[in-house]
């Protein structure tokens, strides 16, 4: 990933350091520090080998408005994982649970409704359902329409400053959850109606066990296995999709803050912004294996 972003960067016409040139308050000192970090004086392939040891030394340089990359990454990061967090927990404790139950109601009304609104949740772009929300925000005066705490935050007592947190998360969180929910209801439906189909469940039915014993012991269990290895991708997949929505409320976040480094042809800021990206994915795929192993005893058995 970062290689084939490297070369798609440097390969444009655009100068990795013409913003930094055009701001007076950096001295030339900074700018040959920068040049000879990046070795733009250097073959392509060069300049790679040297991005890549000073990006693993955690040198990545400084952005377009000469602050340190390092110490906006530091900024952003935590406000992502939060609303990350967040979605992905909201999303997991409502999506099984539908999903469960529109199966189990398959081809009710119930079911039905459920498709129509999981439907609508998928067709619906973040960023227009992002706008919308900003709307009534603003005409209601019942949210904040930006950032993530209050200007008087510093002043506040604990229990405020998590009340003013929450509050600010509540927009942001309602469209990335709507979204993300809709996905996972339909996967959770489909997958358990596969698994009420197989032969085991039918055995276990014949065998007079209960309906609710059936589904939650014995097919749940194994409906649930590819959700977990879904939720690696997720977790990464967040990060694309919240940058619309982060930039529409002005959230602090990780998504928002590369789309408007990619606007400022910010060469350092967009490289690092997308190794995190990288990085988030491969702890999200762990931390889904890592599950997977907790809930399936049959690749437990094979790891013995």
């Amino acid at each position: 990933m970062s290689l084939i972003s490297f070369f798609i960067i440097r390969l444009s016409p655009v100068d990795p350091l013409a913003e930094l040139k055009l701001n007076p308050s950096v001295s030339k000192e900074t700018l040959q520090r920068e040049t000879e970090r990046l070795g733009l004086d250097k073959p392509i392939t060069v300049q790679y080998g040297k991005w890549a040891r000073s990006f693993l030394k955690g040198d990545l340089g400084i952005t377009s408005n000469g602050e340190q990359v390092s110490v906006k990454l530091k900024e952003r990061i935590p406000n992502t994982l939060l609303l990350t967090v967040i979605v992905i927990f909201l999303t997991w404790i409502a999506g099984v649970p539908l999903g469960v139950l529109a199966a189990v109601n398959r081809q009710t009304p119930l079911d039905r409704i459920l498709t129509v609104l999981t439907s609508v949740g998928m067709a619906i772009p973040s960023f227009f359902f992002a706008v919308l929300l900003l709307i009534f925000a603003v005409k209601t005066g019942w949210f904040p329409v930006g950032g993530l705490t209050s200007s008087n935050f510093l002043e506040m007592t604990f229990g405020a400053k998590v009340w003013d947190i929450t509050h600010h998360l509540i927009l942001p969180v309602t469209v990335l959850f709507t979204i993300s929910l809709a996905g996972l209801q339909r996967q959770m439906r489909g997958n358990l109606l596969d698994v009420l189909d197989s032969d085991y469940v039918k055995f276990a039915r014949a065998k007079g066990l209960s309906e609710a014993k059936v589904i939650y012991k014995h097919a749940l269990r194994n409906a649930v296995n590819p959700m977990i290895t879904m939720l690696g991708f997720e977790f990464a997949g967040l990060l694309s999709g919240a940058a619309l929505t982060e930039y529409v409320f002005q959230y602090p976040g990780l998504g928002r803050l590369i789309l408007e480094a990619v606007l400022r042809s910010d060469i350092n800021l967009v490289m690092a912004s997308l190794m995190m990206g990288a990085v988030m994915l491969v702890l999200g795929n762990l931390l889904a294996d890592i599950m997977l192993i907790l809930t399936d005893p049959r690749i437990r058995g094979q790891h013995v």
